[in-house]
């Protein structure tokens, strides 16, 4: 059987903590889908064509280095429809710390009686990504932080750029 794993999330923006994420499913897997989720009732910093273009620049080289097929597709239903509709077998949750770990259990608990056919692979961030979440990255480049150390370099660039008025 060919493993095909789907990693969902709304990655507004990519951060460094998605990059390890992706390093680590790249070893597991020979094809990986990072499925960006649309919901009409939420207001993303990037649109999710903004958001396609950063993972492709982003995380294409990890693939191409670990020998991974890798595609970038958005969704607006169920992650387990998403995983039939791409042909996953697996789903790839990151895990920071305790307070994801309950929360993804529960996920996989309900995917699980969804759609039996996908197992739920968690991946345990890397020590020094821990701390990151998309939604810190979005507070600090707001107040005109420096968020360099939390997202690659290109994410950091539009993020200024966005805040700036630019």
């Amino acid at each position: 059987m060919i493993r095909t794993a789907l990693y969902a999330g709304s990655f507004d923006p990519v951060t460094n903590g998605h990059l390890d994420v992706v390093r680590q499913a790249c070893r597991l897997v020979p094809n990986l889908v990072i499925a960006i989720g649309v919901h009409p009732g939420k207001a993303p910093l990037f649109t999710a064509e903004e958001r396609a273009e950063l993972l492709q620049e982003t995380c294409a080289p990890l693939a191409a280095e670990a020998g991974t097929a890798l595609e970038i597709a958005t969704f607006a239903d169920l992650a387990v429809s998403a995983a039939r509709r791409f042909g996953a077998n697996l789903f790839i949750r990151g895990l920071r710390d305790g307070t994801d770990l309950d929360y993804e259990m529960q996920l996989a608990g309900m995917n699980a009686a969804m759609a039996p056919e996908v197992q739920t692979v968690f991946l345990p961030a890397s020590i020094q990504v821990r701390p990151i979440t998309a939604t810190l990255v979005r507070q600090i480049a707001a107040m005109g932080g420096d968020v360099a150390p939390f997202v690659p370099p290109s994410v950091a660039e539009r993020l200024k750029a966005r805040f700036s008025g630019a």
